[in-house]
């Protein structure tokens, strides 16, 4: 399955350049693991990170922007879970599988 990842952000609000940020960042860190990633132009106020079709970010659900590091977490756990993120992971991932 094609792994796709849309980055859904108000224009009114000026968040392109956070959006191609966090692109940018996502691109790099799952190089080879991403096949598409679309930034999606909106209004009022949203910003929505989407992957194969499941929200894992609201800006109005979550009260706010993730950490780079959160959204790389997020990402991962959908697209490859046993991948590590490196030192940008810190202690914070749990060992061994939740269900």
């Amino acid at each position: 399955m094609a792994t796709r990842v849309t980055l859904h952000y108000c224009t009114g609000c000026n968040w392109l350049l956070r959006s191609s940020w966090m692109a940018q960042e996502l691109l790099t860190t799952f190089n080879g693991m991403i096949d598409e990633l679309t930034l999606k132009p909106g209004n009022g106020g949203i910003f929505e990170v989407w992957v194969n079709n499941t929200r894992i970010w609201s800006r109005k659900e979550q009260g706010g922007f993730p950490e780079i590091k959160q959204l790389k977490q997020l990402v991962r756990d959908q697209i490859a879970p046993e991948h590590s993120l490196g030192h940008s992971e810190g202690h914070s991932r749990q060992h061994g599988s939740e269900a």
